[in-house]
């Protein structure tokens, strides 16, 4: 009866890790070790030149996670940080 409990408490936070870890969607833009990154600086940079507001940005995954404001609405943008293209948009 501990073994089931034990496994059933287990599969629960595994199932919870994994829908958190899917929660902010797009994680894969590039294969570049990170060492050859370009700033995130300009990845936001980019974001503001496309009319957002920067609230703040991290590193999703293997991308720049810029999250921004335009008319009143959240977005976040994931860009390369290989190349700084626009690689998916999240509309909030």
């Amino acid at each position: 009866m501990k073994v089931i409990r034990v496994l059933a408490i287990a599969l629960t936070v595994g199932a919870g890790i994994a829908s958190t870890a899917m929660a902010d969607g797009f994680k894969d833009c590039t294969k570049l070790a990170k060492a050859s990154w370009k700033p995130a600086t300009e990845a936001e940079a980019q974001a503001k030149a496309l009319g957002y507001e920067v609230r703040r940005s991290k590193i999703e995954g293997s991308c720049y996670e810029v999250y921004v404001v335009k008319e009143g609405k959240l977005y976040e943008l994931f860009y390369s940080p290989e190349d700084l293209s626009l690689k998916h948009t999240i509309a909030k």
